[in-house]
């Protein structure tokens, strides 16, 4: 018996959904695609977004162009992301503190793993243990008898409550049994400045803008806090080799509205990891400390959660605010 018109209507309206779907991803982008950074320029959210926005200029033909919207930790330009139109034309720079901010903040008109679809994992960026020369250490053990001797006594520097390097001193000192006195700062070049100048004693620092001070001794390092050797820093040992399971990293990625089409997701998903293996794009993330974060949107997804409920942890266990 062939079919009546109401039973062939659903096939129709799904057929055209497919269709349609399909032919807004062959057309994506149709207009210039906003990036939106939630900090500041120059920065290392900044620096990333503008490298694959420009990556992503020359594949797809359109501009992509990074907006920065700065403020409350990264809420402000995440919550932009989030109530923009789910239509690939406007993405967010993702990065640590969102996983962070979760917990962090009581209060927030978004759930980012629910309302932020993944797109791809950009890089991973290391953390270093910087110390001032004064502070009598020379090993990550030797900084923690040091802790355990003088408890409270330990100044450490951070970018800011939240920040990716506050996250790592924090988990550090749960982890080895002692307590520091944090010091926040708004950014990691006015904690450096005071690192150099003797005002705090350590610092978990990301590595870009490092290595000088380093190799000219005016401020030690102990060990990079990644769970293997650091390629920017290959002679030092990691944090893990001496506190067992210890692993912390600033990391970006990509994140559409919820409900973007997932053809556009794919599209995205794969000119990013094409980025990741081209020489020329590994050399300038390099420059940033950057090792590759790449996979589906699913494994994104899944490291996203994954951090999200680590950071969440130390935040409750250390009774982390937000400025």
């Amino acid at each position: 018996m062939a079919p009546s018109r109401r039973d062939c209507l659903p096939l129709a309206a799904a057929a055209l959904a497919v269709f349609s779907s399909a032919a807004t991803a062959q057309k994506y982008p149709t207009r210039p695609v906003r990036i939106i950074a939630a900090f500041a320029a120059g920065g290392g959210v900044d620096i990333t977004a503008r490298l694959i926005g420009q990556w992503l200029s020359s594949r797809l033909g359109q501009s992509f162009v990074t907006e920065n919207r700065p403020g409350a930790g990264g809420n402000l330009g995440t919550e932009a992301v989030v109530n923009a139109p789910p239509d690939g034309h406007t993405l967010l720079l993702a990065t640590s503190p969102n996983a962070v901010n979760a917990t962090l903040y009581e209060k927030l008109n978004f759930n980012f793993i629910r309302d932020i679809a993944p797109v791809a994992g950009i890089i991973r960026v290391p953390m270093v243990i910087l110390t001032h020369p004064s502070l009598p250490v020379m090993t990550v053990p030797e900084l923690i008898a040091y802790g355990k001797a003088n408890p409270d006594k330990l100044n450490m520097a951070s970018a800011g409550p939240g920040s990716a390097p506050h996250m790592a001193g924090e988990l550090f000192a749960m982890m080895a049994g002692i307590r520091m006195i944090h010091v926040a700062y708004r950014g990691q070049g006015p904690a450096l400045s005071d690192l150099l100048g003797g005002q705090v004693q350590i610092l978990f620092a990301t590595t870009p803008g490092t290595s000088e001070y380093i190799s000219t001794g005016r401020l030690r390092a102990l060990a990079v806090t990644t769970a293997t050797r650091a390629q920017v820093l290959p002679q030092l040992p990691t944090v893990g080799d001496f506190v067992p399971g210890y692993e912390a990293s600033q990391w970006y990625g990509m994140g559409a509205p919820r409900s973007t089409p997932a053809e556009i997701i794919d599209i995205l998903n794969r000119e990013i990891n094409a980025a990741l293996v081209d020489p020329g794009m590994k050399a300038r993330l390099a420059d940033l400390g950057g090792e590759p974060l790449a996979g589906s949107p699913s494994e994104f997804g899944k490291f996203i959660a994954e951090e999200t409920e680590k950071w969440g942890a130390v935040v409750k266990v250390a009774g982390i605010k937000p400025e």
